[in-house]
């Protein structure tokens, strides 16, 4: 499921298995090299002792209402985290860079990245000096810089190619005026009688005329097909799943109507997963297990 950096940013971060908070999404660590999101930095009560780092590969799932993780072990101080200082010293950021193409025609700067499954940036958005939104996919860029990102191809040029190449509507053909020849008047001749169709031959002509009006098209019904956020999304549920299957719960687990999906002391299982799923309470459950 692709989500965009406001979708990522400022939300609590949370330990599913400490049930505690530990801080808020602040920005994005970018590994321009090889087109991913590396880290999440991570701000707490503690900011001013210096930066805190989330891998991207620890998150567990990004929510509409925050980021999970396994424990609190898996953020980083800048001590340890060694692997991420080049990119720290580059701080790439992409949000706000020129977008410039190798002939060097600007075609905007970018406004948004979309991020993919293991942090992979997938696409980017552009917008011109006129207010134009064009998105261009990771496949199109060669460098993601500090000031610029450059890409391959003119998006419009390709914009415009696109256009000429789209059929035009065929135009209604005018009617042929023929014209009528001169003809030197010459004796009438008999005209010669023209037979009438049968009247068995009518009736068939306007009975399949009929049927071919009245028989409706029957639509071709295609199979949903599954997307990659429908994937992601399984994946992430699976994750959880494993997680909490076979962990005692150790504070009830209640709707805001009072039905109790888990006592203190039950045994999560595969029913109270399927009742915690359908009250939407499987973050609320996984921070009262353990």
């Amino acid at each position: 499921m692709l989500k965009k950096s406001v979708e990522i940013l400022n939300l609590p971060v949370i330990s599913i298995t400490e049930g505690r908070e530990l801080g808020t999404s602040k920005s994005l660590l970018i590994d321009a090299k090889n087109g991913v999101v590396a880290a999440i930095t991570i701000e707490d009560e503690d900011w001013y002792r210096g930066v805190k780092l989330l891998p991207y590969s620890s998150v567990i799932a990004i929510g509409e209402d925050a980021v999970t993780i396994t424990n609190s072990e898996n953020i980083l101080t800048l001590e340890d985290a060694s692997d991420y200082e080049t990119m720290l010293d580059a701080n790439v950021r992409i949000i706000g860079t020129k977008a410039i193409t190798k002939t060097g025609t600007i075609q905007g700067k970018v406004s948004e990245i979309f991020v993919g499954e293991g942090g992979r940036i997938e696409k980017c958005a552009l917008v011109d000096e006129n207010g134009g939104a064009t998105e261009i996919s990771a496949d199109q860029i060669s460098i993601f810089g500090k000031q610029v990102t450059v890409i391959d191809a003119d998006v419009e040029a390709e914009k415009k190619t696109e256009e000429l190449s789209a059929p035009e509507p065929a135009a209604e053909a005018a009617p042929v005026v023929e014209e009528t020849p001169v003809v030197e008047e010459e004796p009438a001749a008999e005209a010669p009688v023209e037979e009438e169709p049968a009247v068995e031959e009518v009736v068939e002509e306007v009975v399949e005329e009929t049927v071919e009006e009245a028989a409706p098209e029957i639509p071709v019904i295609e199979e949903p097909q599954e997307t990659a956020e429908s994937a992601a999304d399984r994946a992430t549920e699976e994750r959880h799943r494993r997680f909490l299957l076979g962990k005692k719960v150790v504070r009830p687990v209640a709707t805001a109507s009072g039905f109790v999906i888990a006592e203190v002391g039950a045994t999560v299982t595969e029913e109270i997963l399927q009742k915690a799923k359908l009250a939407n309470k499987i973050v609320e459950l996984s921070m009262n297990v353990q």
